[in-house]
């Protein structure tokens, strides 16, 4: 369920303790404070259920929290919050550990212990959390406690993955149909899980189920990044994974198309998107299908129509007639 909540309409004196009540009830209670002064606390959130996980987007002016045991004591729900900041920079602090000031990366705190965090007055706090029940991550809490208020990396290796997957999910996920919500709950719960094995040089005390989605995800990456390469092969795609084609072939079945077809798909995509695009008109069809690693052009044009249905120039000329 999607669910977006913006208390812009409301007097500047209202929007604060509306706030204060809105944070309380997605999140849990806690003290939070406007940090420079304000009058007005203008502020918005949007919440996707995805069976047990949550993401939810937070934007709101410069703010210091603050949770308590007497917080904890109205409150537990048992949570991990893995906090991707797209805004200005955040801070917290929990169990003797200090993250400093993080943007545009992620950090992890636990609201079965008290903590302490904020925004400085440098801009809007904008964030995209992902609520983990404890009980459903796959690590052990000592390890993962480890990794409270302290910065993660989301530029490179599964971190860099996850954060694309949070985006995405953040941007997209209202569209999805209810019924695929919680399989991308679980798609979460495992890429999350993956990225805290990897700081955490555990990743065979993940079950096999999430070192295989996690897998999945990497290999999805490497094809994303790589497409516009002729070169791009299922056994490239292997042996940059160590695996073997015929483990690559398995892993991907689950997504309901073999490699190859995946490939030539995001190819396909790729050209359609520059070919309807009225920004790239001066750019030539076989650039177009050359950027996105076509190397033959009668080969592009006869997987272009088959896919849409007419031919490569005819997509073009259609974007000009409907404008």
């Amino acid at each position: 369920m999607w669910q977006t909540v913006s208390n812009h309409d409301l007097p500047p004196a209202d929007q604060l303790p509306f706030w204060r009540e809105l944070i309380a009830d997605a999140l849990a209670p806690l003290s939070l404070n406007e940090s420079t002064g304000a009058v007005g606390f203008p502020a918005s959130a949007s919440v996707l259920d995805l069976g047990s996980v949550r993401v939810g987007g937070f934007t709101s002016p410069p703010v210091d929290l603050d949770r308590t045991w007497a917080d904890i004591r109205r409150s537990d729900p048992g949570t991990y919050q893995l906090a991707f900041v797209t805004g200005s920079e955040l801070w917290v602090s929990q169990r003797r550990q200090d993250s400093g000031f993080v943007g545009g990366d992620m950090v992890l705190f636990d609201l079965s212990y008290p903590f302490e965090g904020g925004v400085p007055d440098r801009g809007p706090a904008d964030v995209v959390i992902l609520q983990i029940p404890r009980a459903e991550m796959p690590l052990h809490p000592d390890k993962v406690h480890r990794l409270l208020a302290q910065p993660l990396s989301a530029n490179t290796g599964m971190g860099a993955i996850l954060a694309q997957f949070l985006r995405s999910l953040h941007s997209h996920g209202p569209d999805c149909d209810q019924r695929d919500l919680a399989s991308l709950g679980t798609i979460a719960l495992d890429l999350a899980g993956a990225c805290l094995a990897q700081h955490l040089g555990c990743y065979a005390d993940l079950p096999a189920e999430s070192r295989q989605q996690a897998l999945l995800a990497r290999v999805n990456a490497f094809i994303d990044h790589n497409i516009g390469d002729p070169d791009l092969k299922p056994a490239t795609i292997a042996a940059h994974h160590h695996i073997s084609l015929r483990s690559l072939h398995a892993l991907h079945r689950q997504q309901g198309e073999t490699v190859s077809a995946s490939i030539r798909r995001r190819r396909l995509e790729g050209c359609h998107t520059d070919l309807t695009d009225p920004r790239l008109r001066q750019r030539s069809i076989g650039a177009i299908a050359a950027r996105w690693g076509f190397r033959n052009l009668p080969d592009f044009s006869r997987a272009f129509r088959a896919a849409y249905g007419r031919t490569p120039s005819e997509a073009r000329r259609a974007v000009g007639r409907d404008g």
